[in-house]
């Protein structure tokens, strides 16, 4: 009897411990992410941005989120009736946050991928973006070849890392977690370059002397949307409809005007980067 009791207390432990493993054994950290509704009666949306990323997603001097990103943050909340809140992530752990219910949609960067659709659903894009390589003005690098056999920066599950590891295998890549880690490595000679969205080597060439980007674009030019929990149909349909109405006010138009045109200035074209009402011309 005491023999049968133990088994079944054994089976029962390992149900258990299957119920909370996904595939192949790893923990599935899923937790059901709140309806729109939900949303709507807690007052407060809860946005994953970046807290590193200027001029795109940052905390200023005085504490507060800024950029392009966390400008579209507010008009959502606005528009919902609610307040929000900003959660900072890092690239490598958006899809995570989403899973697990830690936020309620996703406004960083965040590159539309095959392989991120089978993860997160994403809503109608708001910008276009390819990737850009900074480099040391007195070494700069202006062809990817010249890229071959030296260290280049990138973040963790950026598109900048899955890029070179696929098409450049001969290229050493240097890996942070976070941005500003990976900028402060090329300042320190770490590293030969710095791969990231175009974007962004862009503004922070602007404001650190010495270095220039070299390569505008490589790769494909690819889109940048907001993504919520996978199965979140709700929510999703309320931003594809709130991205179309914002689309016909040029919304993100002035979202520029108001958060990049001070660090591209004048000689800066908004088409380039700008998504009005989800519609990529």
């Amino acid at each position: 009897m005491k023999k049968r009791t133990i088994m079944l207390l054994g089976l029962i432990t390992l149900a258990a411990v299957w119920t909370a493993c996904g595939k192949n054994g790893e923990k599935d950290s899923g937790a059901k992410t709140r309806t729109l509704q939900e949303i709507r009666d807690s007052k407060e949306i809860v946005i994953g941005v970046f807290s590193d990323k200027k001029p795109f997603g940052y905390v200023d001097e005085n504490g507060t989120y800024q950029g392009y990103d966390v400008y579209f943050g507010r008009r959502l909340a606005k528009d919902l009736g609610v307040k929000v809140k900003y959660v900072p992530v890092e690239a490598a752990s958006r899809v995570e946050y989403l899973r697990s219910g830690k936020v309620d949609l996703i406004l960083a960067n965040f590159t539309v991928t095959d392989e991120r659709k089978e993860q997160v659903d994403f809503a109608l894009p708001y910008m276009k973006v390819s990737l850009g390589v900074v480099s040391p003005e007195d070494q700069l690098i202006t062809k990817e070849s010249q890229l071959d056999g030296k260290t280049l920066i990138v973040s963790k599950g950026t598109t900048a890392e899955a890029y070179f590891m696929k098409n450049r295998p001969e290229v050493k890549l240097l890996k942070f977690d976070q941005y500003s880690e990976a900028f402060q490595a090329l300042k320190d000679g770490r590293g030969d370059a710095l791969a990231t969205d175009n974007t962004e080597v862009l503004a922070w060439a602007i404001e650190n002397e010495g270095f220039k980007v070299g390569i505008e674009s490589l790769g494909n030019t690819d889109v940048i949307a907001p993504a919520v929990q996978k199965g979140n149909e709700e929510l999703l349909s309320w931003l594809n409809e709130e991205i179309k109405t914002l689309g016909e006010e040029q919304f993100f138009h002035e979202n520029y005007e108001k958060t990049l045109r001070p660090v591209y200035g004048e000689s800066a074209d908004p088409e380039n980067l700008v998504v009005e009402g989800g519609k990529v011309e």
